[in-house]
């Protein structure tokens, strides 16, 4: 075969072996990226700085706003401690009910 011919077909065959190196290279990259550990790790990274930033903007929002923090903090103590807040309540109101003999009934405070 002439050279003059054969040098642009061993050209071609190079840049065939390298865009094939290339891919190969590429996928071999993917593959790697899409394992399930690799995305198991990856959502995991960006869960944890999510919630940092979140943390953060909570503590922001309560140095801004004290007084509300610390309301809504009651409020949902109070919420989370309802039953035995009414529980409580309830028997203090049954004990108030209650005459000294034992007998139920309204006790007038006033009347002595």
């Amino acid at each position: 075969m002439n050279p003059r011919a054969t040098a642009p077909l061993e050209r071609a065959q190079r840049e065939a072996e390298t865009a094939r190196a290339r891919l190969a290279s590429t996928l071999a990259a993917l593959q790697e990226r899409l394992r399930p550990s690799a995305l198991a790790n990856q959502a995991w990274t960006e869960v944890r700085d999510k919630s940092s930033e979140l943390a953060d903007d909570a503590v922001e929002a309560v140095k801004q706003r004290p007084l509300a923090a610390s309301g809504l903090v009651a409020g949902v103590i109070l919420y989370l401690a309802r039953q035995p807040l009414l529980s409580a309540a309830s028997r203090l109101w049954s004990k108030d009910d209650e005459e000294p003999d034992g007998r139920e009934g309204a006790i007038s405070r006033d009347a002595g």
